[in-house]
């Protein structure tokens, strides 16, 4: 990157426009495809196939190894596929092996082999979240620091708009042909992927651990001597508040409309658009800001608007059956929870060796979305307690805690660049630092 100022605008452009950052767009691509397959295609097969609802419901458990991916992560930490890469070579592997388990699911029978079905939905959400261990290890190992804001988002927003295959053409050519058909098209998406993984360069330089014992054991102990017990204790309980407050003003979105009086027309067509492209439209813009403000100062930025745009919903709450303050609150909210999730992701990799990339972003990955999980239990009964206009204020006070811990978590001026020397896999100190720890 240029130094001098006066080019600094042509350096933001190369930024943008660059290898690397198309790289996120396929690695966004190959993640979220498969994700979206378990959870928006294969509802409508299973329903389609004379599945009842409860059963359909119990299948949402196939997520389970998203959840507990961080347990097998140190396996690739620390062993190479005997072709390409310790990165390329995983994700090779993954893509191929979702390739076929996602062709294969069309030609099994729900209504007569339910078990069946569910063991090979389980068996794609495992190499699904095996692939999300290695492809988040290689986009870390990737990109600079100053990069992470802008990778990490352009890699979220692809994972999103990788929904509308598996989420739109998926289910229109289910009306038109058998599902065996639907399955071995869809899961031919993945050949993209595949072939962009041939292309991707084997980055990786640091020390891999030699055992698997250190593979286990060294992630945990480096993020701990890096930071100390206490920082640790900060960041881990910054990541559980940060986005809290956010996501429990959105765990009940679709009730509270219907609540409020909206159609599921209105709701399909208003909501759920502005939802999308207002989401798309903040994590760009997010990624596109934090290269000029840096991790630090975006994290204080984003996370106020997304405080504010939470306080629309208790305006929307208040007004009723409105479509335009709909529109206009979805579309602001979902633009915080853009620029917001676009942050705090480049915090999360930022906060992680590379040489431990995989296990360590497993298990701070699995940390984040706690907060989803205690939102969307306690939610319901907060509302039936409070109503909806006072249990948006309360999301808003939940949001305070995680402001407050960017005080020493992330100080407004805080060096980005001194806080990732440690581990910079181009100055050698990280192999030292990593030796020294074994």
């Amino acid at each position: 990157y240029m130094q001098d100022n006066v080019k600094e605008q042509p350096s933001l452009l190369k930024s943008i426009f660059s290898p690397k950052m198309l790289t996120c767009v396929f690695t966004g691509l190959a993640s979220g495809f498969p994700y979206y397959v378990l959870f928006q295609l294969v509802p409508a097969w299973l329903r389609t196939e004379g599945g009842n609802l409860a059963t359909i419901g119990l299948f949402s458990l196939i997520s389970l190894p998203f959840n507990w991916k961080f347990i097998w992560s140190p396996l690739m930490d620390r062993y190479m596929p005997p072709f390409r890469g310790r990165r390329t070579g995983w994700m090779l592997l993954t893509q191929i092996c979702l390739l076929f388990s996602i062709g294969v699911l069309g030609f099994l029978q729900p209504a007569n082999s339910i078990w069946l079905a569910a063991s090979v939905c389980v068996i794609v959400a495992f190499f699904s979240a095996s692939q999300d261990v290695v492809i988040d290890a290689y986009r870390r190992e990737l990109l600079e620091e100053n990069e992470l804001g802008l990778g990490n988002s352009i890699h979220v927003q692809a994972y999103r708009i990788s929904g509308l295959v598996p989420g739109a053409l998926g289910l229109i050519l289910a009306d038109s042909f058998d599902w065996d058909v639907v399955f071995v098209v869809i899961a031919c998406f993945m050949l993209i992927s595949i072939t962009a993984t041939f292309f991707f360069a084997e980055i990786q330089d640091s020390v891999a651990p030699k055992t698997l014992r250190e593979a286990v054991v060294l992630p945990f102990t480096e993020f701990v001597q890096r930071n100390s017990w206490r920082g640790t204790a900060y960041i881990l309980i910054f990541m559980f508040f940060y986005k809290l407050g956010d996501n429990m003003a959105v765990a009940l979105q679709t009730p509270f409309l219907i609540d409020l009086g909206f159609s599921l027309t209105t709701i399909g067509l208003v909501a759920k658009n502005a939802g999308l492209w207002g989401a798309l439209a903040g994590g760009i813009l997010g990624g596109i800001w934090m290269l000029k403000l840096g991790i630090n100062r975006a994290l204080w930025i984003f996370g106020f608007v997304q405080v504010i745009t939470i306080f629309g919903f208790s305006v929307l709450s208040e007004a009723g059956d409105n479509t335009w303050v709909l529109a206009i609150v979805l579309s602001m909210e979902y633009v915080g929870v853009g620029l917001g999730t676009a942050a705090f992701i480049a915090f999360i990799a930022r906060s992680t060796s590379p040489a431990f990339a995989a296990t360590q972003l497993a298990l701070l990955s699995a940390i984040s979305v706690l907060p989803r999980t205690v939102a969307g239990a306690s939610s319901g009964f907060i509302v039936e307690a409070i109503g909806y206009t006072s249990f948006f204020y309360l999301c808003m006070l939940l949001a305070v805690p995680g402001m407050l811990l960017l005080f020493k978590v992330a100080p407004w001026g805080g060096n980005l660049k001194k806080d990732a020397e440690p581990f910079d896999d181009n100055s050698g100190e990280g192999d030292t630092a990593i030796k020294s720890l074994r």
